[in-house]
């Protein structure tokens, strides 16, 4: 049978709860603050500056992280992609507040971050719900915890339940739902949250490809409701361009911001569509060089396997990894 956590403290401390602790962060004000860039003529949301990280291993250092600038301006979508260990996930969790940058640091509306803080939520691939709650208290659960009363914070769920078009499920309990329908209430409980920023993880890499479909179409909706910044990290190009106002391309290791697309699709997009198919080629193209190094960081000197991009008559890409064959 499960149980409930024994304190508070075991609650805060899990990572991909969706609710980034409730103690109070310490936010650092400057005399002289960094020099805001426009983008479309809005101040930044978010700025990265000159953020690196390394990790140590059996072979000394390696840099995951290399001097990254970023900005993200209010009510934009980013997306971050990339070859696997490029430090898409680093960046995001150093953005968090759950990990620290070894240089740089990240200013959120203008102030210095110094730890996690409930302006930031993050939103993991897997929902983590509470099994204990049901779905309109698993939702509440951040607004509990903020002191919100109890009539409040059910209406506050409920509004957000409707946005995922989940309310007659309201009652229901964790294992009567499927995955698609998990990452819903995870996305409203972070709304309901109301931050300044949703950071988001890969939600829906685990899901199959109807499901995704759904919520991208879904969160696309959100979007255009809320108006809210999102980072989002994905390996799938072509979520990314059914999703991102903008798009992040980092190099392999150490990452290294490489490209940036600016996608001028009107909403809501379909995956299927012939314009995301087109865009989603010609990033593929921009990654096919950082791909292959990670294939031959990863295979034997002698393979002869890389990555090959073919583009079909419809305009769709087809990524190959294989070799002489």
């Amino acid at each position: 049978m499960l149980s409930q956590p024994n304190c508070f403290e075991d609650i805060i401390v899990s990572e991909n709860i969706g609710i980034v602790n409730t103690v109070s962060v310490e936010r650092v004000k400057v005399d002289k603050e960094p020099k805001a860039l426009e983008l479309k003529g809005v101040l930044p949301k978010l700025q990265v500056r000159h953020i690196s990280k390394a990790f140590q291993s059996n072979n000394g250092g390696v840099c995951v992280l290399e001097d990254i600038n970023l900005e993200v301006g209010e009510g934009e979508f980013v997306c971050i992609v990339g070859p696997s260990g490029c430090g898409k996930t680093t960046l995001l969790n150093i953005v968090a507040g759950l990990e620290k940058a070894d240089s740089g640091d990240v200013w959120v509306n203008g102030s210095k971050i110094n730890g996690a803080g409930t302006d930031r939520v993050v939103i993991f691939q897997e929902a983590a719900l509470f099994p204990w709650l049901n779905v309109v208290k698993n939702v509440e659960f951040g607004l509990k915890l903020k002191g919100i009363s109890s009539s409040k914070r059910r209406n506050t769920a409920i509004e957000y339940l409707k946005m995922v078009h989940l309310t007659k499920f309201q009652n229901a309990h964790v294992h009567e739902l499927s995955g698609g329908m998990k990452q819903r209430v995870a996305i409203a409980r972070a709304l309901a949250m109301n931050p300044e920023m949703l950071l988001m993880d890969e939600p829906f890499s685990s899901l199959d490809a109807q499901t995704r479909w759904i919520l991208h179409y879904e969160l696309q909706n959100i979007w255009m409701k809320t108006k809210k910044t999102i980072l989002f990290v994905t390996h799938n190009i072509r979520e990314s361009v059914c999703l991102a106002d903008r798009i992040i391309i980092l190099s392999t290791s150490p990452g290294k911001i490489k490209k940036e697309f600016h996608i001028d699709l009107p909403r809501p997009r379909d995956d299927n569509d012939v314009n995301v198919a087109d865009y989603s080629t010609r990033i593929m193209r921009e990654l096919k060089a950082e791909i292959n190094k990670v294939v031959k960081c990863e295979m034997d000197a002698d393979s002869c396997i890389e990555c090959d991009i073919k583009c079909t008559t419809e305009g769709s890409e087809k990524t190959d990894i294989g070799g002489g064959i």
